[in-house]
């Protein structure tokens, strides 16, 4: 049977309709003369503008279930980037009631009660802070597994190459992408002259030039002062400490690569008792866990777990279900301010407040840190926990991820900031950065703190557009980024 259809002859009625749709093409729907090269430059570049730039949420592809073992990982980064984006917002637009005050603390603290604040919730609308630890044991667990895998499988040439590549591509990796969102958004604020954070310089040039100031100050690993803002995306301030951590990840996993099994893990145990403890080294603490259940996972996959923990084995579905609903407790730690005081006369956290080690100054990086580390070890231990990080729309967040974080500032500071005085939340700087929107769409207030109709309704633009930015960023920044820093390292190895 000949299955080649493009062999059969057409029939009458169809070579007529062929041949009077090409001369349509020809001469375009209004029957003029359309020369085909213009005809085809502007059909590619229409393909092009739909395949880049649109929507992937709209698109309504086919899921597919993820294939990597860790894929929940990535689902578990992306809900907590939708939780910082969620945070920010909320803070923004309830400021002027000081909304600080309330959202920070814990329910019942000086006498405030409100459903935002009550254990467990108060995560899902101020919970930015327990976010960043996530994100920072998770890169401690990522950044380990592959040095992990090559040093039980005793290949130390290719664990010195894997080290090297990255440490190399790191810092382009984690700063290209704050670099160039952060051009653009200096530059478009002084195209259109918009009055948003930060205020404008007096030119483009003094414009410029306070960016580089700051940047090449930012991205300094080793400075050892001055402000941790970069205040043209205040949000990235993490990015530093990422790379910080990553440093130590990947000197660790240098210095302990000959170590017995054991004597690694009470290593690794040492380094976080010793940045939490001894040394005011919250976030070195949170990466070394995350190496550290890194190591655990690729042990137990193995079989190859010290006995110790086979005689947990039987009570494990009831260990990491508390520490599940632990972790959400201790994530709602009190972070408005860093006096001990306030934490002591929160309701639920004197006794907590004894814990506190004497080397930590900002106290809620000590509660933050056990919060995620409880939460990141518990997931994979609990199957619907794990299946809800692996549902394609936390594996859709996770993909653009860092993009979003990078994104969701300047959105929530040009268009977010208008749109939420449009509605009716007014701060004193709408009077001169956008008198023109206030009350422009007044919606009633209505509904408990952070969900009232006028703060939700602006999140119908807010939210599909901060995530297709993202998606813009993530394929022609941040992608191209770690491409980049990939071609640039191997332009620079010897090929001999």
């Amino acid at each position: 049977m000949n299955t080649n259809y493009h062999d059969r002859p057409l029939p009458d009625a169809l070579k007529m309709r062929t041949v009077e749709l090409d001369n349509t093409l020809e001469k375009g729907p209004g029957g003029n003369n359309c020369p085909p090269r213009i005809r085809s430059f502007g059909t590619r570049m229409a393909q092009w503008c739909v395949h880049h730039l649109r929507p992937e949420f709209l698109t309504g592809g086919r899921s597919h279930p993820p294939a990597r073992r860790t894929a929940y990982l990535d689902g578990l980064r992306g809900f907590a980037a939708l939780l910082v984006y969620w945070g920010h917002h909320q803070l923004w637009a309830h400021d002027r009631m000081g909304a600080e005050a309330i959202f920070e603390n814990v329910y019942g603290y000086n006498k405030q009660h409100y459903l935002v604040s009550f254990p467990g919730v108060r995560i899902f609308f101020s919970g930015g802070h327990f976010a960043v630890s996530v994100f920072f044991v998770l890169s401690g667990y990522v950044l380990s597994t592959k040095p992990l895998s090559l040093m039980r499988a005793g290949d130390y040439v290719q664990l010195g190459e894997n080290l090297g590549s990255a440490l190399f591509r790191r810092w382009l990796r984690l700063h290209l992408p704050v670099i160039c969102t952060t051009f653009v958004y200096m530059t478009y604020l002084h195209l259109f002259r918009i009055q948003a954070t930060p205020e404008l310089q007096s030119s483009y040039g003094a414009e410029l030039w306070n960016w580089y100031a700051e940047f090449k100050n930012f991205s300094f690993v080793f400075r050892g002062g001055g402000e941790p803002w970069f205040t043209y995306n205040f949000h990235s301030w993490s990015i530093p400490v990422e790379f910080r951590g990553s440093i130590i990840i990947y000197t660790v996993l240098q210095a302990l690569s000959r170590c017995r099994r054991n004597a690694r893990l009470w290593c690794e145990v040492g380094l976080i008792f010793y940045f939490m403890y001894i040394a005011d080294g919250w976030f070195g603490a949170m990466f070394m866990a995350g190496m550290l259940l890194c190591d655990l996972d690729l042990l137990a996959s193995h079989d190859e777990l010290p006995d110790f923990f086979l005689l947990l084995e039987p009570f494990q579905e009831a260990i990491f279900s508390v520490l599940f609903f632990v972790s959400l407790y201790l994530g709602g730690v009190p972070s408005r301010s860093w006096e001990i005081q306030v934490l002591r006369e929160s309701p639920g956290w004197y006794y907590l407040s004894l814990l506190k080690p004497q080397a930590v100054f900002d106290f809620k990086w000590f509660y933050l840190f056990w919060a995620a580390v409880f939460l990141v070890a518990s997931i994979s231990r609990i199957r619907r926990l794990k299946s809800f990080f692996e549902h394609p729309v936390n594996q859709y967040l996770g993909k653009i991820s860092f993009a979003f974080y990078l994104v969701h500032g300047p959105v929530l500071w040009v268009l977010g900031d208008r749109l939420y005085a449009a509605t009716g939340w007014i701060r004193e700087s709408h009077t001169t950065n956008c008198p023109g929107w206030i009350n422009q769409i007044p919606l009633p207030q209505i509904g408990p703190l952070g969900l009232e109709v006028n703060f939700l309704a602006p999140h119908l633009v807010l939210l599909p557009v901060t995530l297709w930015l993202a998606e813009v960023v993530t394929r022609w920044v941040d992608t191209p980024s770690v491409q980049f820093a990939q071609w640039l390292y191997r332009k620079t190895i010897d090929q001999s």
